[in-house]
């Protein structure tokens, strides 16, 4: 055997007896090693029919983009780490197709000491346990830097020419719970954002809520705080504010329900803005890239004729407030990841828009 293949041996052997490790340092807190595989299995991040590891499979040739194998290929994040031999810190090729998140995406030698996160916006999350290995994949693509970027020293309210919709991305949390320390949402000039969001000392990480295989919440995590929480609907019906953020005068309903507000609001006023300022009306399809489209009819909703013609006015005004209510669309767990900033943000969106559209944001309250 040649000194190379030996190295490649032992390479492989320290993969798996690392891997053997964390799958018994799991077992040691009660869980089967069959149980940490079944639940791994049934999880979105082993989910092989999944878009977000196929969509790739019929491209010519068939792999998957450098901007986007960090996330979407094991191939793409052991390149990150630099496991591949390659920098550390970069994606420097395209990924095979083929994969998922296998157990060694994150068990493997480099996660231990991999405790930095550098977000789109260029700010840096340090001293991090584990859970940088998350935060890596769920701190979305953009960031207030972006949006300045395309529309510094534009007029607010005139299209930018080629300008399409910036999309922060899915799942965004780590930028939720990271706040204003590394702008993840759009953030507006002359305005204060509050911070990392810890929650409690002993659940400030993503494994102290999400079981790292299954990815599942378990109520029962929660409900030694929030009694009111017997199973996952519940979590909505979280409360801890005494301040009425939405004015409506119920100080009992979930959080949630106050950001609910103030996303509904934010939508009407992007497309009254959009018919009334731009003269093109917009609409917002959840299921379909970009997100925005000519809403010709302007009743509010893109049947399949609308969903061909995607929205292409884009003002700087427009694009700051569309880009937030995405994020927010897709920022499910935002009311608990960090929900003061997220209404902040929203609040910041909507007052911005009343600038030159009616706006009824009646007793809204910015934290």
């Amino acid at each position: 055997m040649t000194s190379k293949n030996i190295l490649i041996a032992m390479t492989l052997l320290f993969l798996l007896l690392l891997m053997v490790f964390a799958v018994r340092e799991q077992a040691v807190k009660g869980a089967s090693v069959v149980e940490i595989s079944n639940e791994w299995a049934g999880s979105a991040h082993a989910d092989s029919k999944s878009l977000a590891f196929t969509d790739w499979d019929e491209t010519d040739p068939p792999s998957v983009p450098v901007r986007c194998a960090m996330c979407h290929s094991y191939y793409g994040f052991i390149d990150y780490l630099g496991e591949d031999g390659s920098e550390v810190g970069k994606v420097d090729k395209e990924a095979k197709i083929g994969s998922v998140l296998f157990c060694n995406t994150c068990h493997n030698p480099s996660t231990p000491t991999y405790n930095t996160v550098v977000f789109p916006s260029g700010d840096k999350v340090t001293d991090l346990g584990l859970e940088a290995t998350c935060m890596t994949c769920h701190h979305g693509r953009e960031s207030t830097v972006g949006i300045n970027k395309v529309s510094a020293g534009k007029p607010e309210d005139t299209p930018i020419e080629k300008q399409s919709f910036i999309n922060p991305h899915y799942f965004p949390a780590a930028a939720t719970q990271a706040g204003a320390t590394v702008q993840g949402a759009y953030q507006y000039d002359g305005q204060t954002y509050v911070g990392r969001f810890e929650h409690t000392k002993t659940m400030n990480t993503c494994a102290n809520c999400h079981n790292p295989h299954s990815l599942e919440i378990d109520p029962k995590t929660c409900s030694p705080c929030h009694s009111n929480v017997v199973d996952e609907e519940d979590l909505r019906d979280i409360r801890q504010a005494k301040v009425d953020y939405d004015g409506d005068g119920d100080l009992k309903e979930g959080i949630a329900f106050e950001l609910d507000t103030s996303t509904t609001l934010l939508h009407q006023a992007i497309r009254d803005y959009a018919a009334n300022v731009l003269g093109t009306p917009i609409a917002y399809k959840a299921d379909q890239h970009p997100y925005f489209f000519v809403d010709a009819n302007n009743d509010g909703s893109i049947d399949e004729e609308e969903a061909k013609t995607r929205y292409a006015k884009w003002s700087p005004r427009l694009l700051r407030a569309a880009y937030n209510y995405q994020f927010m669309q897709k920022e499910p767990g935002g009311f608990v990841h960090n929900p003061k900033y997220l209404l902040q943000v929203m609040y910041d969106s909507l007052k911005d828009i009343s600038a030159v559209v009616p706006v009824n944001m009646g007793n809204l309250v910015r934290p």
